[in-house]
């Protein structure tokens, strides 16, 4: 796409939802970065079943640690991969009490060094718990980005590499939640909606769909 196109494709998004958010259910950075931690082959809407009653009886660093790691489980066990999810969710609520006074590190280094963190997740948490303009590049926005032609790329930091140089900075703190609604909705993986989408005319996906 032309920086020309690029500027009108998200001026449609933002003109159709001009304060997007994540689909994930939270209060604090805490709960969301638990929220996002589950969220790995899983639904946001599954989650949301597992962590809304789980929020209520636990919903910080100390208190999820306290449940230990069979507690947690309780919880999320409708949730793929839990038994997984549960030994790292348990072993980051300890070193967050431990290591940074039960609070979420606003910064990648950190983040990434919690067990069940890598890359897309603190990218997520470093744009949505703290405003700052990073791109969590999920399956969703893969696609997306090389279907369109918005931001081609052979794996996932390739095209959040792509992104980040191309979306002009005014979106970029709302671009990936533009973009991953897209994908989850209109540009999915299998018959794309292409006449239900409203950057129809910039995409340059040769093989729309009627």
């Amino acid at each position: 796409m032309t920086k020309e196109e690029i500027r009108t494709f998200f001026e449609i998004l933002r003109s159709d939802n001009p304060h997007p958010t994540t689909e994930l259910i939270y209060s604090t950075p805490f709960e969301l970065l638990v929220a996002v931690l589950l969220s790995a082959q899983a639904t946001d809407k599954g989650v949301n079943k597992a962590t809304v009653p789980m929020f209520k009886v636990a919903n910080t660093p100390e208190a999820l640690a306290d449940l230990g790691v069979e507690g947690i489980k309780s919880y999320i066990k409708t949730i793929g991969l839990f038994n997984t999810k549960a030994e790292n969710l348990y072993k980051t609520c300890v070193i967050l009490r431990d290591r940074f006074n039960s609070v979420v590190p606003d910064n990648r280094q950190d983040l990434e060094s919690l067990p069940g963190v890598g890359r897309k997740t603190a990218n997520v948490i470093l744009n949505t718990a703290f405003g700052q303009p990073t791109m969590a590049v999920d399956t969703h926005i893969f696609r997306v980005g090389n279907r369109t032609g918005l931001a081609p790329g052979k794996d996932v930091v390739e095209v959040e590499q792509e992104l980040l140089k191309k979306i002009p900075k005014e979106f970029m703190l709302d671009a990936h939640h533009w973009l991953i609604l897209l994908g989850r909705y209109v540009c999915v993986a299998r018959s794309p909606k292409c006449a239900a989408c409203l950057v129809y005319n910039q995409c340059q996906f040769k093989e729309k769909t009627a």
